[in-house]
């Protein structure tokens, strides 16, 4: 069935030209959307609770009758109404009230409200509950369905949208209802197929005897068949775009590798075989006339940079431009200092471009990229600013790709496309993203994995100690730089402001410099000049610096192998992928290398359970699924900015047993069925699929 088979809300009775509006915020325009707008939760007013019975924090409905109201003037003014229903009273609370409602809400009188019990000094209250007034003789009605709560907008109430689904409902019982299934057979889950009008009319209308445990976990066979195909519509989008990309022209990137042999000539280390399995794929990719859009995510420290530099080469070898996009100054600048390590002996010219270019410098570099002088161009999102042409562009390396928004990856691409060939694109990750994850929210790129360590490197012991044991830091960290050992002290703060941050780093800076005599203390911070904080990671890495205050710049890109300690202050501030992230930048060298995490108790539950995973393990992959399971993919990925993963009723963690099915009914839909493709993805996904093209 089409969307346009679903005639436009205004259709409904009670939707005029202001609630058509309304609905719209909300991306609802027909009777469609109308129904897979779903409720977030449930009330349950299907059942008339005893007072005797009521528990602090549950909804509920409550009949009885008033025994006393009175409007008091403690703080605030207030209208206090005593209900009893036989059983015992429950105490309601009125902060905004008239006048008629405190003639009306008068001794002797018979109501039924419904609110959230709390426990007040004298029993259970209700504060600003639902009440209606009932005749004495009029029996105890209650609702048939549990209550959908959903998703509004401002002037939009939920009375307003229980009145709207149910007409919906109405509408799909009356229109060759069936119609609405979009899958050749409904899907087996949980033991049970389940179509979807029978899914729709549960969820928005649950009968009263329905579980409500499951209801709440999303994890009701009704839910899930929604679930399945929301993950279907996902996954159909993805694969979609891929099949586009596959069609666009690429250059074919012929080039016999002697650039690649030259570099691995001079390397002073073996690449693991790892790294060796996903060069050879790459270079496979670049050889094919469509363009290579793979995924390489590897641990911190695996080695991901000479898989870009080895692509690169490949490319420019073939005679070709390549540019490598970081999201921060720090990280485009060590990427920077490989490349130019490793490429200017092999005789490629690099390019440079950051916003902190000066004018002149950065048209000199901008000449070299247009008259394609610069085979290799390294830098942040400057890259992509107007002025900015590359002559042959063909390969487009994005590190960190989920730090940049959307707009800003197309832009690149765009600037890349030439003669209507397509750049080949390369999107490496130190974040760890469990296979599930990727599946689903990568299913339109290929994926690599550089699973393997370099040899000799040994795990980083973790400890946690707290802020009233600062002093043991401060002289474990004393005694390290003594004995030859180097170390970092990261200072964070909840603050979003670099200034302030900047600030607690100077401060720890001015501290520890009086506090360690003998210690050579340096400081880096995103407000330093880039000369100054070249000059001082120089310092740290030639070993005239023994200790190394800074903010978290230093997160990734920083390696120095002698580095063996790293201290992170109020470590209960940050997520777990940063806390891996720093952690990553001690462990390069052959030494024994610990991270002291120092809080600041007490710990909320998230905070104890980061700090505890980083203490029990340095896998990556095991922080990322904990880190999934804490703070969503949509966090995870960076996708909240690009419209993927905006999940209605799907959860990726909870639903991934669902995975393997959407899998294959998608590869059948695209075969066999490729006429409901489109509605499915639409349906689902509406204006957010342009953000796919990315």
């Amino acid at each position: 069935m089409s969307k346009e088979s679903f005639p436009e809300v205004t259709a409904l009775k009670g939707v005029g030209p202001k609630v058509a509006e309304r609905l719209q915020r909300i991306q609802i325009y027909t009777v469609q959307d109308l129904l897979f707008h779903l409720p977030i939760r449930y009330q349950d007013r299907t059942r008339i609770r005893p007072v005797a019975a009521l528990r602090a924090g549950e909804e509920c409905v409550v009949i009885g009758n008033i025994e006393h109201s009175e409007v008091v003037f403690r703080k605030r003014r207030m209208l206090l109404v005593s209900v009893d229903d036989g059983t015992g009273r429950v105490l309601l609370r009125f902060f905004y009230f008239n006048k008629t409602q405190r003639e009306n809400l008068s001794r002797g009188s018979k109501i039924r409200c419904f609110g959230e019990i709390r426990q007040g000094i004298k029993g259970p209250e209700m504060v600003h509950p639902e009440y209606e007034l009932l005749h004495q003789d009029e029996p105890a009605k209650v609702e048939d369905h549990l209550t959908p709560i959903y998703a509004t907008t401002e002037g939009l109430h939920q009375l307003s949208l229980r009145r709207l689904t149910s007409q919906a409902l109405q509408w799909i019982s009356k229109n060759n209802a069936p119609q609405l299934d979009l899958l050749p057979t409904p899907p087996f889950i949980d033991g049970q197929t389940v179509c979807i009008v029978e899914a729709l009319k549960f969820v928005h209308r649950p009968p009263p005897e329905a579980d409500t445990e499951a209801l709440a976990a999303g994890k009701h066979a009704m839910q899930r068949r929604l679930s399945f195909e929301e993950l279907l519509a996902q996954q159909l989008s993805l694969s979609k775009l891929r099949l586009q990309m596959q069609k666009q022209p690429a250059i074919p990137i012929q080039a016999n590798g002697q650039l690649y042999k030259k570099l691995l000539d001079g390397l002073k280390f073996d690449l693991t075989q790892a790294q060796q399995r996903v060069i050879q794929t790459v270079f496979s990719d670049l050889g094919n006339d469509s363009p290579m859009l793979r995924l390489v995510q590897g641990d911190v420290g695996s080695g991901k940079t000479l898989i870009a530099i080895a692509a690169c080469l490949q490319v420019i070898e073939a005679g070709y431009q390549a540019v490598v996009m970081a999201p921060t100054e720090i990280l485009a600048e060590q990427h920077l200092r490989n490349f130019s390590q490793w490429l200017e002996p092999l005789g490629v010219r690099l390019a440079w471009l950051s916003g902190k270019l000066t004018a002149s410098k950065a048209n000199e570099m901008k000449a070299l990229i247009d008259t394609g002088t610069a085979n290799a161009i390294v830098g942040t999102h400057a890259l992509f600013q107007q002025g900015v042409e590359f002559k042959n562009l063909a390969l487009v390396v994005i590190d960190e790709q989920h730090r940049f928004g959307v707009h800003q990856r197309l832009a690149l691409r765009e600037k890349g496309i030439q003669d209507g060939m397509h750049p080949h694109q390369l999107i490496m990750t130190a974040t760890p993203i469990p296979r599930t994850l990727a599946m689903t929210a990568y299913a339109d790129l290929d994926y690599s994995v550089i699973d393997e360590l370099p040899p000799g490197r040994k795990p980083i012991s973790t400890i946690a100690i707290p802020m009233e044991r600062r002093q043991e830091v401060v002289d474990r960290v004393a005694n390290a730089c003594r004995n030859g050992q180097q170390a970092y002290w990261v200072c964070t703060l909840v603050e979003e402001s670099e200034a302030l941050q900047c600030q607690a780093a100077e401060d720890v800076f001015r501290e520890l410099s009086q506090l360690l005599k003998g210690v050579k203390v340096g400081l880096v911070h995103g407000r330093m000049k880039g000369k100054e904080k070249d000059s001082v990671m120089q310092d740290f890495s030639a070993k005239k610096i023994d200790l190394l205050i800074a903010t978290t710049v230093i997160e990734v890109g920083v390696d120095v192998p002698n580095a063996s300690l790293m201290i992170i202050e109020n470590a209960e501030r940050l997520g777990l992928a940063q806390l891996h992230q720093l952690r990553g930048r001690v462990g390069r060298g052959t030494e024994e290398s610990s991270c002291v995490l120092v809080f600041d108790p007490p710990l909320t539950d998230n905070a104890k359970t980061r700090i505890d995973t980083m203490r029990n393990t340095n896998d990556g992959f095991k922080i990322a699924q904990v880190d999934l399971e804490i703070r969503g993919p949509g966090e995870v990925l960076g996708t909240r900015q690009t419209g993927m993963l905006q999940l209605r009723i799907a959860n990726i963690m909870r639903d991934q047993d669902l995975i393997p099915l959407v899998q294959e009914t998608a590869k059948q839909l695209l075969e066999e069925y490729p006429h409901n493709v489109d509605a499915v993805i639409q349906r689902w996904l509406g204006k957010s699929i342009e953000f796919g093209q990315v």
